[in-house]
């Protein structure tokens, strides 16, 4: 059997979900980062696509660098720091093939502490009072899996099983990321995210609540991963329409409990 996606044009275009499946998108640094550059915030990118912004205190900095060498490869990092020029107080990094529309979001969430603490005196970006569990209530709600270990970690995976979110709730102080997620088969995933400890549970929350959200995503056919594309949900292929008005078709048989539609 078939799936509708394989029928169709490469260049077709098509609205895709679950969004961990349905590949980067149009890897640009100007869909990814919303930051206001005509009011202080400095962008640069270089002929070979490595792009960098800043917040105007310089305590933050976004990057994407492509890594041309490497197909497929190529790492997009948010680094935020107490004062500039100091080492980060904590990071997040992306492979470059995390659907763009996940990192748009977590940077839209990302440059909102950013304006309240400005015009406040909280310091959110760094004194977060964001509870762990308003990150991954989420992904519950939508029928993850959740499986708890001794070793100090918790699990959660999709539904289908290719994709999940795995955050280390006892710290024990070494450097391996306090959150980590990823999109396809575990052994070989499509993209991966590692989210330092001190990181706000505010973005990881924002990106979890993008990475279960019902609105498909567009994409053309050749840019769908191949080895997963019998785990998505299709709508019907059309020409550019107003975004968010497509209908999704309703998921496959045996529908899981819990999840939304």
């Amino acid at each position: 059997m078939t799936h509708p996606v394989e029928n169709l044009d490469p260049a077709q275009t098509v609205h895709v979900l679950p969004r961990h499946l349905a590949g980067p998108g149009a890897v640009d640094p100007r869909t990814a980062w919303p930051f206001p550059f005509d009011e202080g915030w400095p962008f640069a990118q270089t002929d070979a696509r490595t792009a960098a912004a800043f917040s105007p205190c310089l305590r933050l900095q976004t990057t994407y660098d492509p890594q041309p060498d490497i197909p497929g490869k190529g790492t997009w990092t948010i680094n935020a720091h107490r004062a500039p020029f100091t080492p980060p107080a904590w990071r997040i990094t992306f492979d470059a093939t995390t659907p763009i529309e996940l990192l748009h979001d977590i940077h839209t969430e990302l440059l909102d502490l950013y304006l309240e603490d400005r015009h406040s005196d909280q310091d959110r970006l760094f004194q977060d009072d964001t509870a762990p569990n308003e990150a991954y209530t989420p992904l519950l709600t939508c029928g993850w899996s959740h499986d708890v270990k001794t070793d100090g970690t918790q699990t959660f995976l999709t539904p289908e099983g290719l994709g999940g979110v795995r955050h280390r709730y006892a710290y024990s102080g070494s450097s391996d990321p306090v959150w980590r997620a990823w999109g396809g088969y575990p052994s070989e995933p499509h993209w991966k995210a590692r989210i330092s400890f001190g990181t706000p549970a505010t973005l990881v929350a924002a990106f979890t609540a993008s990475l279960v959200s019902t609105e498909p995503l567009h994409r053309t056919v050749q840019d769908v991963p191949v080895r997963t594309r019998r785990a998505l949900y299709t709508a019907a292929a059309t020409t550019k329409q107003p975004h968010g008005n497509t209908p999704v078709a309703p998921p496959p048989p045996a529908p899981v409990s819990g999840r939304t539609r």
